[in-house]
């Protein structure tokens, strides 16, 4: 049995991605090599705009993708080429996407990353990824102690 009642106060209802409906599904895997993430990045955008996933929310997919891949060869992977970085991406028959990130780190729990507005990190050079991507994706999700990211735009 499944709940029909509208979402409280507005939300959106959930996303589901059923595998066997989806319109799209890509997995990439690339050296933890900081110079790769952005030709990464350009190549997943290319095959989601031609696939008509999220059609007018590229921008925002392109910039959580860009932040969630440097954040996992930078800190999950230390930038050492010799490991990898997982991206999966999937597009739903309603548009919506959901980007996975996997690196191979030890984790970290993501109720301890400072506020970037906060008045003593405003002008920190680190520390806005993820609140960025919060910002621009509407669900972000860690699983397995933080070495991997669910990010879901509708």
């Amino acid at each position: 049995m499944t709940d029909s009642s509208p979402p409280p106060d507005g939300a959106q209802p959930p996303v589901h991605f059923d595998p066997a409906k989806l319109e799209l599904k890509l997995s990439v895997t690339l050296s933890a090599d900081r110079n790769a993430v952005d030709q990464v990045v350009r190549s997943v955008m290319n095959v989601v705009r031609d696939n008509g996933c999220s059609p007018g929310r590229e921008d925002d997919i392109e910039l959580a993708l860009a932040e969630a891949l440097a954040n996992a060869v930078v800190h999950g992977a230390k930038n050492d080429p010799s490991k990898t970085v997982e991206c999966d991406v999937a597009c739903n028959h309603q548009g919506s996407i959901l980007i996975v990130v996997r690196d191979p780190g030890s984790g970290f729990d993501p109720s301890q990353i400072a506020d970037p507005c906060a008045g003593e990190n405003i002008y920190s050079h680190h520390g806005r990824g993820i609140f960025l991507i919060n910002q621009l994706m509407d669900e972000v999700r860690f699983h397995k102690n933080g070495t991997e990211i669910h990010m879901i735009k509708k």
